[in-house]
């Protein structure tokens, strides 16, 4: 039995429930609630789906130099303006009828994203997959919130590992000293810093979509962080974690006046793609 919590509002509350439904990644353990009465409940979505963008032509390129040991990506762009692959187009189909998939109820007509256009692309084209299969509108709006844009990584930016040991040595040793969730390099955010602003668009996602499904596209570290804040993890706890893959499905649902996870990092939708 799994004891899953979630932080919302600087309450915690916590439940014992069996593990997740077949074909879906398990949670680690969560830490023992604290025992500070809890707050009354306030305003929640009724499900709060979080996806990953598709696969970027950066994400192709970092692991081609991640297997070169290579000391550069050819990448000339911005973060904000890398583009899907075409493996992450198709994902971001496979996403669309998933999401056209879902109970009536379940469905979100809402959307929250990062600006980032692999981000954009991936809401395009689901959107575009839901709607064309009559599950959505086709006018369905898309908000754009740059609090759920990816991590920056100020003087690391574009640099994939072995150029940051070679490039920025001092560096290297801080972020192995100091673990991603407070080290911050040079011009750019820790973990913590994303979980702040993780933690503000969850607060008006919770007011402006209150008894609603709601659909948020973001990134790795975004998604994350989100998982940390709803279900308190522990250091320990989240950096166990493997990395959200692109086009993942993780769930909470609103019930008992709290976000309960039920599913993270679920893929299985792409490979029925």
């Amino acid at each position: 039995m799994a004891d899953l919590g979630t932080t919302l509002n600087g309450q915690h509350q916590s439940t014992h429930r069996a593990g997740p439904p077949a074909g879906t990644a398990p949670y680690p353990a969560s830490p023992a609630p604290h025992t500070a009465p809890a707050a009354a409940p306030g305003p929640l979505p009724s499900l709060l789906i979080a996806t990953r963008h598709g696969e970027s032509t950066a994400n192709v390129e970092f692991q081609l130099a991640e297997a070169a040991g290579a000391l550069s990506v050819p990448i000339s762009c911005r973060d904000a303006d890398i583009p899907l692959s075409l493996h992450g187009r198709q994902q971001a189909q496979a996403l669309g009828r998933w999401w056209a998939g879902l109970p009536g109820a379940d469905r979100p007509r809402s959307v929250w994203c990062s600006p980032y256009e692999r981000t954009a692309e991936t809401t395009r084209i689901a959107l575009a997959q839901a709607a064309g299969l009559g599950a959505v509108p086709v006018s369905l709006a898309v908000r754009y919130d740059e609090r759920l844009r990816d991590r920056e990584l100020g003087v690391l930016e574009m640099l994939p590992k072995a150029a940051i040991e070679a490039k920025h040595p001092e560096e290297a040793a801080r972020r192995r000293k100091m673990g991603e969730l407070y080290y911050r390099p040079p011009g750019g955010e820790s973990w913590a810093d994303v979980a702040l602003r993780v933690r503000s668009v969850l607060r008006d996602i919770c007011v402006e979509e209150a008894g609603r499904p709601v659909l948020l596209v973001a990134h790795d570290c975004t998604v994350l962080m989100l998982r940390y804040a709803l279900d308190r993890l522990t250091e320990a706890q989240l950096t166990a974690l493997e990395p959200v893959r692109n086009c993942s499905t993780s769930l909470w649902r609103a019930e008992g006046g709290r976000l309960r996870p039920t599913h993270w990092n679920d893929t299985g939708h792409l490979a029925l793609g």
